[in-house]
């Protein structure tokens, strides 16, 4: 089906606010606007003034599970929010997050979004020491390191707990005293600091500090540790920053700006929309061709299409029509339609396509089964000429960093050449991003991001047996 299987997978969603008497609304909002990292599960965590947890936590999306009455129940506040994209762990409920534990300190819960790449050696080695771990998601290991510290200050505790973890990072911890925001000495993916009156807000992106009307007020750095509590004396949220680790090689995540992100975004300290909409004008420069209409793949091809489009001098228009309100489940017809799967989601605008040489621009190709389907569709829509434009460069490798990747093997540009590629997608010509191109577009400096999917060049070690379901399969007889 489209964008089941063809599709990079997002890369999950952290919300979390302190301060606020509407905290969980104002995290089901949070997380709503961040939908689009994640759509399998999805939760919020709140504390009361008692310090007690409530929690409601389910499969499905945002709008599916919670409704005014279930936020009722999510009393106090401060809480933390997460929507979900299974990078390490099935898709169920036992691997949705908030994780939540109480030990002999009291409740502590947990949201990440990245991907651990020592968390079954550390797993391993806590479970020798006696933890009992109840999923099988890679997060989970910080919540046990933090118990194994109980002896210690909470923020030593959690201080020492992050620098045993490696791999890609943003994490929301809370317990009854504090709210902490983390992330990764690499700084792989983004996390931002906002203000709502009085509360501390942050979130994975700044599009949800915009529908609560917050301020974004600035950036999680990496190695660093945001610490929101209520001051003692005027009873009001304080802040606090701690550096836990020192900077490690800068590894932003490039695909980020590429394809993760809301185009209305503001991360690793650019727009997003500015970022997409050069990465169209540079692919413009390097293989313009005489087009008569540039059409975007929606929904994350549109702001590179318009640069595209701005760079080649050639008409912009929406020639492809995306649905957006397709629920968990949709009943396929008993006889089979060709391409079902691609037509639920996309349909062709015969008109602006009939007859015409079309420019198609996309943000990626990975397995290219679905880019097949979609060209067949506006050929058999009337196009006279397909030139199929791509604004980045070809994925050649996986990604252990909090994406998910299909195998090297999978990855259709890793095992087939350029000419391979168009015959096999049925275009008249086909061009891709370069590399170089895509530095320029997202700033000129190459080492600020990882780039290892294009490139090889991974910024931190992995073991290349780990896979999404490792711990599963560790765990069967």
């Amino acid at each position: 089906m489209f964008n089941e299987e063809d599709k990079i997978k997002e890369a999950c969603g952290v919300f979390g606010i302190f301060g606020h008497p509407e905290a969980s609304t104002m995290t089901y909002l949070g997380l709503y606007a961040l939908q689009h990292r994640g759509q399998e599960s999805a939760g919020i965590v709140s504390i009361d003034e008692n310090g007690k947890m409530h929690d409601r936590v389910d499969m499905g999306i945002v709008a599916d599970i919670f409704d005014e009455k279930k936020l009722a129940l999510l009393v106090g506040s401060r809480a933390i929010g997460h929507v979900r994209y299974s990078t390490t762990g099935s898709s169920n409920l036992q691997n949705a997050q908030p994780v939540r534990i109480n030990y002999i300190n009291g409740d502590l819960t947990v949201a990440h979004n990245g991907n651990l790449v020592n968390a079954d050696e550390i797993k391993r080695t806590l479970e020798e020491r006696g933890s009992i771990f109840k999923s099988t998601i890679d997060s989970e290991v910080l919540v046990h390191l933090i118990a194994m510290y109980n002896k210690m200050d909470f923020l030593d505790a959690v201080k020492e707990s992050l620098t045993k973890l490696k791999g890609a990072f943003s994490f929301m911890i809370m317990n009854r005293d504090y709210l902490i925001a983390a992330r990764d000495p690499n700084g792989f993916r983004p996390l931002e600091i906002g203000k709502l009156e009085g509360a501390y807000v942050f979130a994975s992106e700044t599009c949800a500090f915009d529908l609560i009307n917050a301020e974004h007020v600035g950036t999680v750095e990496p190695g660093e540790m945001v610490v929101i509590s209520r001051d003692k004396l005027t009873g009001e949220a304080k802040l606090e920053r701690i550096q836990f680790a020192e900077r490690a090689r800068s590894a932003m995540c490039v695909f980020e700006f590429i394809y993760f992100a809301r185009p209305d975004s503001y991360i690793f300290g650019r727009t997003v929309n500015e970022i997409r909409r050069g990465l169209g004008r540079q692919l413009a420069e390097e293989s313009s061709v005489d087009a008569d209409v540039v059409i975007p793949v929606p929904d994350s091809g549109v702001s590179a299409a318009i640069g595209y489009a701005e760079g080649a001098g050639i008409k912009y228009d929406m020639g492809l029509i995306r649905n957006h309100y397709i629920g968990r489940t949709f009943i396929e017809p008993s006889q089979s339609i060709r391409d079902f799967g691609v037509k639920i989601k996309l349909n062709p605008v015969k008109g602006i396509i009939k007859d015409k040489r079309v420019v198609v621009v996309d943000d990626s190709i990975v397995r290219g089964t679905t880019s097949r389907k979609i060209i067949k569709m506006i050929r058999n829509a009337g196009a006279k000429e397909i030139h199929y434009r791509i604004s980045s460069p070809p994925i050649m490798n996986p990604c252990f960093y909090g994406m998910d990747f299909p195998t090297k093997t999978e990855l259709i540009a890793n095992s087939h050449n350029m000419e391979e590629i168009k015959k096999y997608l049925r275009v008249d010509s086909l061009a891709y991003l370069s590399m170089d191109g895509l530095i320029k577009a997202v700033g000129g400096k190459k080492e600020k991001y990882c780039m290892a999917c294009f490139d090889g060049d991974y910024p931190v070690d992995f073991n290349e047996d780990q896979t999404k379901l490792m711990f599963e399969t560790k765990n069967k007889c």
